[in-house]
């Protein structure tokens, strides 16, 4: 086996990501504290054309060189805006007909590997701050809240890493 070089990979340059038919999902930051979750979350957001972020709270915008050390670019390809208030962002995103998911650990959560993506829906999904997580009165304006299991002796995953897990997740339901 031979490593691909970049030029080999064919990835779409800004103006083809634009241009390029998104996956229905709006990714919302409810107050993110570090730069570099941030921009690991419009990386990865990158990689599998999510429509937009919504940037909430203490969440920091771009350009900032802490969110572009991770975000490598993907500040310029990635649609994304700021709402202070949560909550306001989840009203207008609703009325847009998506369906809200927080990622939270919640009663009656549902498992990320059981929860069933239908293909023609569109979701806003939610992560919380790296402490406290998603503020209650979100959980509470959710349709659905999931848990992603662990079996270790944390809590909880890095945002960045629990945003990954999600979008793939959702990603692959809706496009594979």
């Amino acid at each position: 086996m031979r490593k691909l070089k970049n030029s080999e990979l064919q990835r779409l340059n800004i103006e083809e990501f634009k241009k390029a038919q998104k996956t229905p999902i709006i990714v919302i930051l409810d107050n993110i504290r570090s730069l570099n979750n941030i921009g690991s979350v419009f990386r990865t957001s990158d990689a599998f054309l999510i429509e937009k972020i919504i940037l909430c709270g203490i969440t920091a915008k771009p350009p900032h060189k802490d969110i572009h050390k991770t975000a490598l670019g993907a500040t310029e390809s990635v649609d994304w805006e700021y709402i202070e208030e949560t909550t306001e962002a989840i009203k207008r995103i609703k009325k847009l007909g998506y369906t809200m998911v927080s990622i939270e650990q919640t009663e009656n959560a549902i498992e990320l590997q059981n929860f069933t993506i239908e293909a023609e829906k569109k979701y806003a999904v939610i992560f919380g701050n790296e402490v406290k997580g998603v503020q209650q009165k979100v959980v509470d304006q959710s349709d659905y809240c999931i848990e992603i299991p662990q079996f270790g002796t944390k809590h909880s995953f890095n945002i960045s890493v629990s945003a990954g897990i999600v979008l793939w997740e959702f990603f692959r339901k809706q496009k594979l």
